[in-house]
């Protein structure tokens, strides 16, 4: 029974650790606090409020009713209305480069989430 619990328990702990790790946060905790979440990974779930997409790049604006967040894509973009659990890492005044002419203004300069995947529904 001890020897059980001895090789169960690092197990469980794993577990519990990855399912953390891939648990939503609400867009709010990430803007009230970006430094926090720097270039960690951070998964957010929200509706695709907007999109845009140049050739499989682009970006989109996901709102999960404590927020709102642009998320840079070179996966491509899901729809406008699409429920999306997206995951990626946070950068602040990230550089679009010629992409970013033609994206919104709000865009261009401050805090997104840098897409490593993304799940629509």
């Amino acid at each position: 029974m001890r020897r059980s619990l001895l090789f169960g328990a690092p197990t469980l702990f794993v577990v519990v650790l990855a399912s953390v790790a891939c648990a939503s946060i609400t867009i709010n905790t990430v803007l009230a606090d970006p430094s926090r979440f720097r270039d960690r990974d951070v998964t957010v779930s929200g509706e695709v409020a907007d999109s845009f997409s140049v050739a499989s790049r682009g970006a989109y604006r996901i709102k999960d009713g404590s927020g709102e967040l642009w998320v840079v894509s070179d996966h491509g973009v899901p729809r406008t209305g699409a429920q999306v659990k997206v995951t990626g890492k946070i950068r602040e005044g990230y550089n679009l480069g010629g992409l970013g002419d033609r994206l919104p203004a709000g865009l261009r300069t401050g805090l997104v989430l840098v897409e490593s995947s993304h799940r629509a529904k």
